[in-house]
Order: structure tokens, then C-alpha cells, then sequence
């Protein structure tokens, strides 16, 4: 755990100048062995997202450039980036000027930190810039039931709040179909300083046997109390799915809060159609959830 609580949960000034070494790189494998994610490729696909909401640097001529810096990066790299150093970073930006022009500075900015993440995490990381808001924004999850406004889960008993895949086998729905379901009761806590991480989940699954919704919302409750990554959340989530379901069509989305101007969105699905179609591309601004 060197690595990962490097920065977290100390007091660290903001670089004055441009500093790409305050970048920290954390394994992926760390978490994924807990889980038995021995082979994550013939596992799962997937990206995580990140909107970075802070970035800003200067023009040459002095003018301040801010807006929203979109990173994607594959789930298939060595290593993710761990959330503080990548706020640090951008901030060290703040009081650079970089480009003759707004439009240059922004294409400088944006190749610098596309290369340094890419040379940190040892992937493609592709990014974007959103000086505004489009005026549309899609949503790759409008059909999803929500299951806190389900009927039956008024009157239910909710007492685990450390991670219990057990609710997961109880009540299994024993004829097969597809279920798209959503919760805004995610949440869970930073792996290091153990800080609140809110958030909101997606999960679509076709299967010969399906969770049932009750007993699907009590495992995502059990979340609340654990102390992982939000990467981690989402792959832990889908690998206790497919361990006991064996699914044909498996997504699980957790689109994240933003906490210290970042937030955080992996997706994972177990084939690459199933992954949703705007969200994990840096070039669309996706709308944002509820809890967003």
C-alpha cells in the first residue's frame, strides 16, 4: 500500500511550477488479487472516465483558460492514477502559460497531460477540453429502474454495511431474462484516508437466472462501510455478478460524486458491445447523474 498512500491523507502544497513527478501510478493487480481477478482481460473490458473540473492554466499573453478536462483511459492498463496526485498535477498548471492563443494553450495542455499519464500508467490516455457546456448532453443510462423507489423496499431491513456478496444468492430469480437497474444509495470510502465517496451504480445483466432487486440493493448497501478505490468498487461488484450469475450481458457503471474537483466513472462489461457508447469517450461530455 506504499504507492497509494504516498500523497493521501497528508498535507501537501500545491506545486508553484509545472510537475509532472507528483504524478503516482497504483497497480491494479493490488486489489484485483483480493477478488481472484487472476486473468482481468477474459474477465472483463471497460474504461474509467474522469472530469476533471479545476483545470486551468494562462496563456502566454496572461489570460486565464479554465474549464473541464475529460480523461479515458482502458481498464486494461498496468496501473490507474491515484485521484490526489492527478488533482496536484493539474493544479501545478494553474500559473503556467502555455500558447500564443486560447486554442493552442488548450491543444498544449491537453497533449502534455495526455503524455505524461500515458508515459505514468503505461496506456493511450485520450483527453478533452470543455472551455463550456454543450448544448446536449447524452446519457447512456435513461431506461434504468431505480431500485430505492421499488415498493417493497420501503418496509425492508437494512443491516450489513460491509461488502456481503451472500445477498446476492437470496431470492434468485429462477427464469432468465434482462434487468437494468440503477441505485443513488452507493457509497463507499477512500481505500487510504477513509473520507466519503458517493456515487451512483448502473447494472445490466442478462442471464438464465436473475438477482432479485430487493436482495441486489441490500449487497449495494453492504458497500457503504468499504474502504477500496471506485475503480475497485465496480470490479468487485461485477465479479461477485459473474461468479454467481454467469451472465450472457454484464455492465456495472459507478458514476461517482466529484470530490476534490474530480470524479471518478469506471465502467466494466464482459464484452465490449456492452459497454456504453458516450461515456468512456473523451471527445462527449455525457450528462451527468443524479448525485453528480
Amino acid at each position: 500500500m506504499q504507492e497509494e498512500s504516498k500523497l493521501l491523507g497528508k498535507e501537501i502544497a500545491y506545486p508553484e511550477t509545472y510537475c509532472p513527478e507528483i504524478l503516482v501510478a497504483v497497480p491494479r493487480r493490488l486489489n484485483r488479487e483480493i477478488y481472484g481477478i487472476d486473468r482481468p482481460d477474459s474477465l472483463f473490458c471497460g474504461y474509467d472516465s474522469w472530469h476533471c473540473y479545476e483545470a486551468s492554466f494562462l496563456t502566454k499573453q496572461g489570460l486565464p483558460v479554465a474549464g473541464i478536462l475529460k480523461l479515458v483511459y482502458a481498464s486494461t492498463s498496468e496501473f490507474l492514477v491515484e485521484s490526489k496526485s492527478l488533482k496536484l498535477y493539474l493544479g501545478s498548471f494553474n500559473m503556467i502559460c502555455l500558447g500564443d492563443s486560447v486554442a493552442e494553450g488548450i491543444a498544449v495542455f491537453k497533449a502534455t497531460v495526455a503524455r505524461d499519464l500515458s508515459a505514468l500508467l503505461h496506456t493511450s490516455v485520450e483527453t478533452a477540453f470543455f472551455q463550456t457546456l454543450p448544448d446536449s448532453r447524452p446519457f447512456d443510462f435513461p431506461e434504468y429502474t431505480l431500485l430505492e423507489t421499488l415498493p417493497r423496499i420501503a418496509a425492508a431491513s437494512f443491516s450489513a454495511y460491509q461488502e456481503n456478496p451472500a445477498y446476492l444468492s437470496e431470492n434468485v430469480i429462477k427464469y432468465g431474462g434482462e434487468m437494468l437497474v440503477c441505485s443513488h444509495l452507493l457509497k463507499s470510502n477512500c481505500k487510504i484516508t477513509h473520507q466519503p465517496d458517493w456515487g451512483s451504480i448502473y447494472i445490466r445483466i442478462k442471464a438464465a437466472h436473475l438477482p432479485d432487486e430487493l436482495s441486489l440493493l441490500k449487497y449495494i448497501v453492504s458497500l457503504r462501510d468499504e474502504n477500496h478505490f471506485h475503480e475497485e468498487i465496480c470490479e468487485m461488484t461485477f465479479k461477485r455478478l459473474t461468479d454467481i450469475f454467469n451472465p450472457e450481458i454484464l455492465t456495472v457503471c459507478c458514476l461517482y460524486t466529484r470530490r476534490g474537483g474530480i470524479d471518478i466513472c469506471p465502467v466494466r462489461a464482459n464484452k465490449a458491445e456492452f459497454i456504453p457508447a458516450c461515456l468512456p469517450r473523451a471527445d462527449i461530455l455525457t450528462a451527468s447523474a443524479f448525485r453528480q
